[in-house]
């Protein structure tokens, strides 16, 4: 399915997608890595189990939000895999971003920094209108970038995509920085299960 080995990297959407296009290129990981949209994590269980079984997958690992981590416990156990909370599953190549992707890069860019991200990408009028909103006027600065992004069809993607190219290495979100180091640690694995505990 796949053709030559490759990393397998379960996100749960288009958004996650893109920012981590953005974060393998600059790892240098463009090649031997395959980014896969789940379309949501309740698919989680099939799409683990196709790239477990197919001999191309060098190492499958993922990335969920944290509501969503229990489907993929339960998908893990399913294959085998000792885990029973979502820090457990860490260990094995997958984490959970709080409360999700664009929640952790606002944080680690600070909400004004993440606002000056919306402005580069000509949304600042169109923020402004809707921080005007009665039911968000008032509301935290973080919660209305998270909010704002999902609003219209495409612009997630698009602020996943411009935070991740604005966010330093040395800032990225733990969960983002510890699945990117595995997926470094896959690329160069010689042989072993598609589905394993990481050292360290």
């Amino acid at each position: 399915m796949l053709g030559e080995q490759a990393v397998v990297v379960l996100v749960e959407g288009e958004s996650d997608v893109a920012a981590f296009e953005v974060l393998l290129r600059r790892r240098g990981l463009a090649s031997g890595v395959v980014l896969r949209d789940m379309g949501g994590v309740t698919n989680v269980r099939v799409l683990l189990r196709e790239a477990v079984n197919d001999v191309s997958t060098r190492r499958v690992v993922g990335l969920c939000d944290a509501r969503e981590s229990a489907y993929v416990v339960r998908a893990l156990v399913a294959h085998g895999v000792p885990v029973t909370t979502p820090e457990e599953m860490a260990a094995f190549g997958f984490h959970a971003c709080d409360p999700d992707l664009e929640g952790e890069l606002i944080a680690a860019l600070g909400a004004e920094q993440a606002r000056a991200v919306i402005g580069r990408l000509d949304l600042g009028p169109a923020f402004e209108l809707f921080g005007r909103q009665q039911a968000w006027r008032g509301r935290p600065l973080a919660e209305q970038l998270r909010r704002f992004a999902g609003t219209v069809s495409g612009r997630k993607t698009l602020v996943a995509r411009a935070m991740a190219e604005a966010v330093a290495d040395e800032e990225l979100p733990a969960p983002m920085r510890r699945l990117l180091d595995q997926v470094q640690d896959a690329v160069g694995q010689v042989g072993g299960p598609a589905l394993a505990r990481f050292e360290g």
